[in-house]
């Protein structure tokens, strides 16, 4: 198992991966900026924020300011990631992407990592390289773990789901300090094997474009663990279902229980008893039923009396861990 060599940045991936040592679920909400509120109509950013805690997700990704609308509450199991850069989808150049805050601002408003978006092959590319590589000194500087966000994106760009672009943009952000990377999904499980067997950091799945069923979203995570990623990143397909909470807390079942030789039952001894295989009666089961592997989501989460799972530790499909 690989190290890092500074307790704080192991404690705040330790965080992350509170629920499992299996995989992440994270729910980016930093589609604010770049398209418009995120939250349903009647609901608030706080209460979307509530019902994917709820859940069982790991972390949402928000801007600065998105913080300051979610109750703390929120994060008693779940963390906080800060997402760095921006750009609209009204812009000359929606593939820019530029730094609207830093590493130091996320640390004050008590995120446990950051994150950040580059589009290798814009016209851009070359400031948005350049930003990831400072925003990873920061990191490095605080300790703090950082999620690149890259894809091959731009005018010269006829495919984006080539396997080479693809492992070209997830190389990109393991070389220049990732500690995570999101990229999309490529073709196959075969292809995605490859490319999550050559990356040296996790690898999670973008959402992708809406889904017509719930089924469909279930079976492309189980086809993405099934290709090695260490999880999803998954935005429209759980903010804009029509109960969120649900969906997120299967969709999250099935990431921190995909399969029971995931776990790392000898590096990580208390979390061994969850090592468990996912069936069908676990989805189907209600969340907070007895057997249940979310049976403590129904908890309000502001209880004093609700605790979460065991701290574990981050995998990566048996071959690469980032912590010890």
């Amino acid at each position: 198992m690989t190290a890092f060599g500074h307790f704080a940045r192991s404690l705040r991936l330790r965080r992350l991966y509170r629920h499992s040592t299996a995989g992440l679920m994270i729910t980016p909400l930093d589609h604010s900026i770049s398209d418009g509120p995120v939250a349903p109509k009647g609901t608030s950013l706080d209460h979307l924020a509530g019902q994917l805690a709820a859940g069982g997700a790991d972390a949402v990704v928000v801007h600065k300011g998105s913080v300051r609308h979610i109750s703390p509450e929120r994060f008693a199991a779940m963390s906080l990631i800060i997402h760095l850069n921006a750009s609209t989808s009204q812009a000359l150049d929606p593939d820019a992407k530029y730094v609207v805050t830093q590493v130091e601002e996320a640390l004050r408003l008590g995120a446990d990592a950051v994150s950040v978006h580059v589009n290798v092959g814009s016209d851009d590319e070359r400031q948005q390289i350049g930003d990831l590589g400072r925003i990873a000194d920061a990191c490095d500087r605080w300790n703090l773990p950082l999620l690149a966000m890259v894809y091959p994106r731009g005018p010269r760009v006829t495919d984006p789901r080539d396997p080479d672009l693809v492992a070209h943009a997830v190389t990109v952000a393991s070389d220049l300090g990732a500690d995570l990377v999101k990229t999309v999904f490529l073709g196959s499980t075969a292809e995605m094997l490859d490319l999550t067997a050559a990356c040296p950091v996790p690898v999670l799945v973008a959402g992708g474009p809406a889904m017509p069923t719930e089924e469909d979203v279930l079976a492309y995570v189980r086809d993405a663990l099934a290709g090695g990623a260490g999880g999803v990143a998954m935005g429209r397909n759980i903010f804009q279902a029509s109960d969120p909470r649900q969906l997120a807390a299967k969709v999250a079942r099935l990431i921190h229980h995909f399969p029971e030789q995931h776990f790392a039952p000898l590096a990580f001894p208390a979390d061994a008893h969850r090592a468990e295989r996912l069936t069908p009666d676990h989805l189907d089961a209600p969340a907070g039923a007895p057997g249940s592997p979310l049976d403590h989501d129904t908890h309000h989460l502001s209880d004093p009396s609700y605790t979460s799972h065991p701290t574990g530790g981050p995998h990566h499909d048996g071959r690469k861990t980032v912590l010890a």
